[in-house]
């Protein structure tokens, strides 16, 4: 679509545009989705962006240069557009809108969804109704919790599904736990469901942070127990009081107000932020959740104070009467409407200037800075520890930066039949399988290397720019001066369609393979290294595993075709059939050889029929019924 076309499309476009609340999506030519935002009135909120007279930011105008359509959806209400819109964004991760990612490196209480629920931590999130409780930054804290939790409440901690028909079917007996009274049997129902339950609720206002309104309903029990002469369970319940207070005295207090509050905060550092949430509970201090963002797209500290709080209460299962951000945000009240209608109370979202409310949010963002601090400090380790080869191999092919993350692209065919392209990646001189990919060469009829490279370099870091991932160190193309040019080709021609200047800026070579030669862009002679350099060691290593990955997939692909071919040219044989017939008699020729009655066995009389036809032995066709 030419320039003029666009704008004449997107003119037409604006005048169609609902002046309804509702999402909005930028895509671009292949129908990617660019940004999706959200707007009260769609038409006024989408024009904004193509008025000659707004003095756009660089991250909007380079977007708006790669947008080809824009696509809207109606919702009811501006609270319905920001859950629409947060859930999208998780959804898709457009370029161009904030994501940040959850540290989900710390473990969660989990309060399974069953009949008797069990306690115990975790990592993995399930959604199946289990209630999730933490992350715990604090490791020591969170194993704390729990042996008090145990020491305190009678939870089971087999890992039996406990329910009525278990129960009554006696399947499971009753173990130590329920001897040395840590235990109150549920698995023979010697506790009712109920009251099990209404323990499990206690354990869940623990962890919530409510030990306060707990206390209060404790002792109101433990009254009423000593009222009806019932002095043993009191003196159970007081002694239950006891423990809980006594875990409550170490949780630190950082506000005199009993209020339930969420603090957000975020330390940003060039295309890097920390996102940092501290909830509060009872003026009391009791967990810190992490989000993190990076890329190369740069935010503004209120765009991202926006999307962290929305991403974080899109999946919260609380929510407190009270949030302290560290500036204004342009979608306050729409929050603030959204997350009242989640609580059935109002819920006020501040931004504190002055006073304990305001030292709140600065010890929370000094966290911020010192959890990106941190997050920095390992980067840096990390690349500081540089294996010697790799160095070495700086030095040699006098490269500006370390070739600290390598990929390598070997193609392979037979007669031009089945041709594949491996990648292989070396991180710091040694090979990270995780990130190997295989490509089927799809536009290249015939055997042509030069084309292929192409295809393959092409798909690679078009996907690479795409999604904003991190680009290699160093390319090597497993060829000469033929192979190097066609890829150096395709990166020229990948700048051109994209503005990203640094594609380009990539060190890129060819290594031969007779000679060992080594070829680099705008030099028409090779470079030799010693035999015995560390260096050359290294890019032979790479070359071998690109080689042997790439044989890998190919006789994987070939052997697949030979095996089916046959089979699939056979109506009424789809991939089941086929399977069942090689697992049956061994191969293709198996199945030719099978008289009709074993094949009947295996597919029925019909498909049989069709095998014996096709293949037309003399022998066999005796064997047909008429």
């Amino acid at each position: 679509m030419t320039e003029k076309e666009f704008k004449i499309n997107i003119a037409d476009k604006l005048k169609n545009i609902p002046t309804k609340p509702g999402i909005y999506e930028f895509k671009d030519s292949e129908g990617k989705i660019l940004y999706v935002g959200k707007a009260k009135n769609l038409r006024n909120r989408v024009r904004q962006y193509f008025q000659k007279s707004k003095n756009l930011d660089p991250k909007t105008q380079s977007m708006l240069a790669k947008v080809d359509n824009i696509e809207t959806i109606v919702t009811d209400s501006e609270v319905e557009a920001l859950i629409l819109e947060a859930n999208l964004i998780k959804k898709y991760k457009p370029k161009y809108n904030i994501f940040l990612r959850d540290d989900k490196s710390y473990p969660y209480i989990v309060i399974t969804n069953e009949p008797y629920p069990r306690i115990f931590v975790t990592r993995r999130i399930v959604k199946d109704g289990s209630r999730y409780f933490g992350p715990f930054t604090d490791v020591k804290h969170m194993r704390t919790s729990l042996k008090m939790i145990r020491d305190i409440f009678k939870v089971r901690s087999c890992n039996y599904h406990i329910d009525e028909d278990t129960i009554k079917k006696k399947k499971i007996r009753v173990c130590l736990d329920f001897h040395i009274k840590k235990c109150d049997g549920p698995c023979e129902g010697l506790v009712t469901q109920e009251t099990y339950n209404k323990m499990i609720e206690e354990v869940a206002q623990i962890l919530k942070g409510k030990s306060t309104s707990l206390i209060g309903e404790l002792e109101k029990k433990m009254y009423e127990l000593s009222e009806h002469m019932e002095f043993l369970e009191a003196a159970k319940v007081r002694d239950k009081i006891k423990a809980i207070q006594n875990y409550t005295e170490r949780q630190k207090v950082v506000d005199n107000d009993l209020i339930d509050r969420d603090v957000f905060a975020v330390a940003i550092d060039n295309n890097t932020a920390c996102g940092v949430i501290f909830k509060i509970r009872d003026g009391k201090l009791i967990g810190r959740q992490n989000f993190y963002l990076s890329g190369k797209v740069n935010f503004h500290e209120k765009e991202i104070i926006s999307q962290l709080v929305k991403s974080y209460y899109i999946e919260a299962d609380y929510f407190p009467r009270e949030i302290f951000l560290p500036c204004d945000i342009d979608d306050k009240d729409t929050i603030e409407e959204w997350l009242s209608e989640k609580r059935n109370e109002k819920v006020h979202v501040y931004i504190p200037k002055i006073g304990e409310k305001a030292k709140l949010v600065a010890m929370c963002q000094m966290n911020a800075k010192y959890l990106l601090d941190e997050i920095k400090i390992q980067k840096l380790k990390i690349k500081q520890k540089v294996a010697f080869p790799v160095k070495s191999l700086q030095e040699d092919l006098k490269l500006e930066n370390i070739p600290y993350i390598i990929e390598c692209f070997d193609i392979s065919n037979l007669q031009g039949t089945d041709a594949v392209a491996s990648l292989v990646v070396f991180e710091n001189g040694k090979a990270k399988k995780s990130e190997y990919r295989m490509f089927r060469i799809k536009t290249v009829p015939g055997p042509d290397d030069y084309a292929s490279i192409r295809e393959v370099i092409y798909r690679r870091y078009k996907r690479l720019l795409e999604e904003d991932k991190e680009l290699p160190n160093l390319i090597i193309v497993d060829g000469g001066k033929g192979q190097l040019s066609s890829a150096v080709s395709i990166l020229q021609h990948l700048q051109s369609i994209t503005n990203e200047k640094h594609i380009s800026k990539v060190p890129i070579i060819g290594l031969a393979k007779r000679l060992e030669e080594i070829y680099f862009p705008n030099s028409c002679e090779p470079v030799t290294l010693p035999r015995t350099s560390s260096s050359l060691k290294l890019l032979q290593r790479i070359r071998d595993e690109a080689h042997r990955f790439a044989l890998e997939y190919h006789r994987k692909l070939r052997t697949r075709r030979t095996l089916q071919t046959e089979l699939d040219l056979i109506r009424g044989i789809g991939k089941k059939k086929a399977k069942d017939l090689l697992e049956a008699f061994g191969s293709v020729q198996g199945v030719k050889f099978a008289t009709y009655e074993q094949l009947t066995e295996i597919v029925g009389e019909n498909i049989a029929k069709r095998i014996k036809e096709y293949f037309n032995t003399e022998s066999d066709t005796a064997e047909l019924p008429n």
